[in-house]
């Protein structure tokens, strides 16, 4: 028995500083385009959905109206776009440059799939290691919440909506405008 237990405190010592030198020489990637470690992804998904899970979040506490969804536009295009993009428009150059990448909300099925609460816990809080910051205290609960309606909802936006999600249009550069200044009058010279 006494072997048992000594080989046993052996080989966790053994393992505990194998994943210590993984880590403090360098081998573990920590560059946001490194490959990502065994079972990273699995790990942090578990983990996240487990914190989401034992948060309980109740149900929007507003309706998911036109009102909301125009409110909602307004916050996600200043906060979210940056990163998360635009309906029908390129992916913002950060978007890829981030691990994991910053999803595209707008895109594809985006996360229309999951409910309104996982996106305000998500907005709220933000979410470790991934670069996504938490809004809570920067951004009213109400104001969370019409994000999330709106993201949850995004296959199904009203017009007015989607013409707040519309990109800004790009202002002439100053270069090409001409000053507002008078002409030049020459002077003529007395003989």
């Amino acid at each position: 028995m006494k072997g048992f237990v000594l080989g046993l405190l052996v080989g966790v010592l053994l393992l505990s500083g194998g994943v210590y030198y993984y880590f403090a020489s360098g081998m573990a990637p920590a560059a946001a385009s490194d490959a990502p470690m065994p079972m990273e992804k699995k790990i942090a998904g578990l983990s996240l959905k487990a914190h989401i899970d034992q948060a309980n979040v109740p149900a929007p506490p507003i309706p998911a109206n036109e009102e909301n969804y125009d409110a909602g536009a307004k916050l996600y295009k200043d906060n979210c776009a940056g990163c998360h993009g635009l309906p029908d428009q390129a992916a913002p150059m950060i978007a890829d440059k981030m691990y994991p990448h910053a999803p595209l909300l707008f895109k594809g099925k985006g996360v229309t799939d999951d409910p309104p609460q996982e996106s305000y816990w998500k907005a709220a809080n933000g979410i470790r290691l991934t670069g996504m910051p938490g809004f809570k205290g920067v951004l009213t609960d109400t104001q969370l919440w019409q994000m999330a309606l709106l993201v949850a909802n995004a296959d199904k936006l009203p017009d007015s909506a989607k013409k707040l999600l519309a990109p800004d249009p790009i202002p002439a550069s100053p270069l090409m405008q001409m000053p507002d200044v008078a002409p030049v009058r020459g002077t003529a010279s007395k003989k």
